[in-house]
């Protein structure tokens, strides 16, 4: 575990290096603009910190779970207000506007939100990792790892995945048929990131409700774990369509700037790394309950993979 946690640190370094302090690229930023990055960067800082104090003081560690959905909404219209409304900046912002609200409602709905702001649903995974990381025992430790990787590298990551915007907004290029066409794309995965949630809302909803009322359970309710609809497909859809969400989004300022690579790719590398370690350890706790998820892994893929699943009943 620690050397996977070093070699993210590692990987974090490196990036921020490459796309900020190299100079291999160039930022191209005007006063303005500059001023709105430094901003939005004290937004950042303030969000990350206090998120890490109220953590800290309530024992619940998943208080950056309950902004992760709404801070790109903060950031993406700061920008585009900063830029007196820049069409395909405004374009940009509707998007992230109408993912946050649809996975805010998700995570709503799932007890994520209490009206004592500082409660509500824990991620299961924090415990799980702190029980099976012996370094992790110890407050200290733990208290460090919430400081720099819950809390200031996720709310970075945020931060990092939203300046797409900020890139297009230092760009030349009018807004075009081909910006309308990756919003199309972005609005497609939302709605695909939608159903996959949705079918895992309804399969989880009405498991446990056969659980309450003692029912028998058959097929993937005796299974424990959802494998039917976009899930047989991929083993993580919601997963597969956040990344590639947030790639389509970067595709804004390939679009304004006519770099294909810009210094704003670094958010949506950073999103899939963090997303496949994630992955990886959600299946390593589910592997490990549901005896017959190693097979479901042998037939579909974690994201991407075959067209069509093998798995069978």
């Amino acid at each position: 575990m620690f050397k996977k946690v070093f070699i993210l640190i590692l990987s974090i370094v490196s990036l921020t290096y490459l796309f900020f302090f190299s100079g291999f690229f160039s930022l191209n930023l005007n006063a303005t603009q500059s001023e709105s990055l430094f901003f939005a960067t004290k937004i950042y800082l303030f969000s990350a910190s206090s998120c890490f104090l109220i953590g800290e003081i309530t024992k619940n560690y998943s208080q950056i779970d309950k902004i992760w959905s709404i801070i790109p909404i903060v950031y993406v219209w700061y920008f585009t207000i900063q830029s007196d409304f820049d069409s395909r900046m405004l374009l940009m912002s509707t998007l992230v506007s109408i993912w946050g609200v649809r996975l805010t409602f998700n995570f709503a709905r799932r007890g994520g939100y209490s009206i004592y702001f500082w409660r509500g649903e824990e991620d299961y995974r924090w415990k799980v990792l702190r029980n099976k990381t012996p370094w992790l025992k110890r407050q200290l430790n733990w208290s460090l790892f919430n400081l720099f990787f819950i809390c200031f590298y996720q709310m970075g990551l945020i931060f990092l995945f939203t300046l797409p915007i900020l890139a297009a907004w230092t760009g030349g290029n009018e807004i075009s048929f081909f910006d309308y066409l990756i919003g199309f794309l972005m609005l497609l995965f939302i709605i695909l990131e939608t159903i996959s949630d949705q079918q895992q809302y309804n399969f989880q909803t009405l498991k446990y409700e056969k659980i309450k009322s003692k029912s028998e359970l058959v097929g993937d309710y005796k299974k424990g774990f959802l494998t039917s609809g976009l899930w047989s497909y991929s083993r993580h859809p919601n997963f597969t369509c956040e990344q590639i969400i947030w790639i389509i989004f970067y595709l804004f300022s390939v679009s304004a700037t006519s770099e294909i690579l810009n210094w704003s790719i670094a958010g949506c590398i950073l999103l899939v790394i963090l997303f496949y370690n994630s992955a990886k350890f959600s299946e390593e706790i589910s592997a490990a309950k549901y005896p017959k998820y190693k097979e479901y892994q042998m037939n579909v893929p974690m994201f991407l993979g075959r067209f069509k699943s093998n798995w069978k009943d």
